[in-house]
């Protein structure tokens, strides 16, 4: 089934509410350094995580850069996927692997220019994915601006068979867009499926997934 995740869950309604849509897999953001409206903490996460059905993939997505700190963050929320969606470096991801040996990491590569190719084949190698997505001066995601897709494309072509999944700017209008020109195995979306209050609304989730799916297959 193809990957297709909604980021930025808060509670446990808008967790069951995205899988009841048909979300493969939901990020909790945990542990930030950059403007974020829909962090929460680890309590509340792993309260909302400790109650979801075995299926669901469950993805902790994390600023911090120290090694040992995410690998105690994704054991205290309760996550067995990390989403390292800062810069860490090279060495660092690779402690983590070894501190959090279990655990699918997922890195994101923010695409600000034609230098996200020469950094997405630096992590290539250490990371069981990675997530291209937009950032703005004080937003490492969650922007809801698109980047440019031609990059997305020859990353995806660069890395193979890596998957890559696909971020920024996301909503149901667009997804099969997107994929049709980058080819992704997957994407991920936050901001696209909210209403204008902030929160997951599910006639949006469910546009999405459908459209992504169809477009994925």
């Amino acid at each position: 089934m193809a990957f297709v995740k909604i980021c930025g869950i808060q509670s446990f309604e808008e967790a069951r509410a995205a899988l009841d849509c048909g979300a493969t897999a939901l990020g909790f953001l945990v542990g930030l350094t950059h403007r974020a409206d829909d962090g929460i903490d680890a309590t509340t996460a792993h309260g909302i995580v400790r109650h979801l059905p075995a299926g669901a993939e469950v993805v902790l997505v994390t600023h911090l850069l120290d090694s040992a700190r995410v690998a105690d963050l994704a054991a205290s929320v309760g996550t067995r996927a990390i989403q390292v969606h800062d810069d860490m470096a090279i060495p660092d991801l690779r402690r983590l692997r070894s501190l959090a040996p279990v655990a699918r990491l997922l890195k994101a590569v923010h695409v600000t220019g034609e230098d996200a190719l020469g950094r997405a084949l630096d992590y290539a190698a250490d990371a069981d994915a990675l997530v291209l997505d937009t950032r703005t001066a004080d937003r490492l995601g969650g922007t809801g601006q698109t980047h440019d897709w031609s990059v997305s494309a020859r990353i995806v072509a660069a890395v193979a068979p890596l998957p890559v999944y696909l971020a920024g700017g996301l909503r149901p209008e667009n997804v099969g867009e997107a994929v049709a020109r980058v080819r992704p195995a997957g994407v991920d979306v936050n901001s696209g499926v909210e209403d204008a209050g902030g929160h997951k609304d599910m006639p949006k989730m469910r546009a999405f997934v459908e459209r992504a799916r169809a477009a994925l297959a």
